[in-house]
């Protein structure tokens, strides 16, 4: 998306725009010819609104190309992610509320299992909770490294921050975690020359938190990912026009909303409180980015029937989305995780595009193969979608003469 064409062509409009992003949402066939969980899953209001809307499938990255959910988002959000690039470490960072300062270092850090020749044999840790993550994190700002500060907090389960504050920092360090069970952790190398100093004092703090966790089975490794620092981006609210707010129970998701200026919002857990978040600040917000995480937890753990049931539980509260008569509500995923992978892959997403002035194509269902066929195309860059919500919520104007 050209941003600045965009700032050109914005109106003010009073009108509202929903983007319900399912996560993980696309999936594969759970047999051999059967369906996919979302085929699978009873969804008579999706259905129903897949014959009035506008459908199709779209790739985050490009072809091929399996995108990390931080990445994902930035496309449904506008942004090209190829050329707007944070690590994790940053929106695990914002998502907590942490005091992220110029110059610092943030990691995402994940609690794993290593058996006794040190391979992994659990990137989670078996989803340890957060209480006992926390305690985790205790131990771990016990270690010190010279010339560092060292700041460990936790996130949400098996997941914790790492952030490494001090003078001459850089973030382009490769991750830790091998992302695959069976071999050993990586080393923390700098991938340019102006991050070895601060390379060293990651394997220092791993090595030494390493030790401090030896005995703490099932949670005695640590693996990091996404080691960045703070980038300056173009916000939302400016290069749209909107006032956009973000609901969302999980801090990665509240860290790119923050990076991008929008206003996160507290909100409980659950969806039924994620839904009374939006009816209850419904008139102070333009957008809203409505995000479902445990389709994409489902994925990843290999539960095709618990991806099922999610499904077909976000269906039930589509009737209060459409009773607050958004003027576009977008309905999609960011990226897919099929449960016979347990991962995320780089096949393309499903979304349904409802709006008054949407041309409603022949799909009668919301499912992969059927939204193949939709008007939006089988293949069409996740990217657009922004453009296409302000387009049918009436807030572009016509180019040119």
């Amino acid at each position: 998306m050209d941003f600045n064409l965009m700032e050109r062509l914005r109106q003010p409009a009073e009108t509202k725009i929903v983007l319900l992003v399912m996560d993980g949402l696309g999936g594969l066939p759970g047999d051999a010819g059967g369906k996919t969980a979302l085929e699978a899953a009873h969804t008579p209001a999706l259905d129903a609104l897949a014959l009035k809307s506008i459908c199709g499938l779209h790739e985050p990255l490009g072809p091929g190309v399996t995108p990390g959910s931080g990445p994902a988002h930035l496309a449904l959000f506008g942004y090209n992610p190829l050329q707007y690039e944070v690590g994790r470490g940053v929106l695990a960072a914002l998502g907590t509320g942490f005091d992220l300062q110029s110059g610092d270092v943030a990691a995402r850090g994940n609690f794993g299992t290593v058996d006794g020749q040190g391979r992994v044999r659990d990137r989670r840790a078996g989803r340890i909770d957060t209480e006992t993550a926390a305690k985790l994190c205790d131990k771990l700002r016990e270690v010190k490294i010279e010339g560092v500060r060292i700041f460990v907090e936790p996130v949400k389960e098996y997941r914790f921050l790492l952030v490494l504050r001090g003078e001459g920092l850089d973030g382009d360090i490769a991750d830790t975690d091998p992302q695959q069970v069976g071999v050993p952790p990586l080393a923390p190398e700098a991938r340019v020359p102006e991050a070895r100093n601060t390379a060293d004092a990651v394997h220092r703090f791993v090595e030494t938190a390493r030790d401090r966790l030896a005995e703490d089975h099932p949670a005695n490794t640590i693996l990091l990912r996404g080691f960045s620092q703070r980038p300056q981006w173009p916000p939302m609210p400016e290069t749209f026009g909107l006032r956009c707010a973000a609901i969302a129970g999980y801090p990665m998701y509240r860290g790119v909303s923050r990076l991008l200026g929008m206003t996160v919002l507290e909100t409980g857990a659950t969806l039924s409180e994620e839904i009374a978040t939006l009816e209850k600040h419904w008139a102070d917000h333009d957008f809203f980015y409505l995000h479902v995480k445990k389709i994409d937890s489902a994925g990843e753990d290999g539960d095709f029937e618990s991806k099922v049931d999610l499904i077909t539980e976000v269906d039930r509260y589509v009737p209060r989305l459409l009773d607050l008569q958004p003027d576009v509500l977008i309905v999609t995923g960011d990226h897919s995780t099929p449960a016979a992978m347990a991962r995320h892959s780089w096949h393309p997403v499903p979304v349904l595009l409802h709006a008054r002035d949407a041309r409603p194509d022949r799909v009668d269902r919301f499912g992969e193969r059927a939204c193949m066929n939709g008007g939006l195309g089988p293949r069409f860059p996740a990217s657009d979608l922004m453009a296409l919500a302000m387009a049918h919520a009436g807030r572009l104007a016509k180019f040119g003469a």
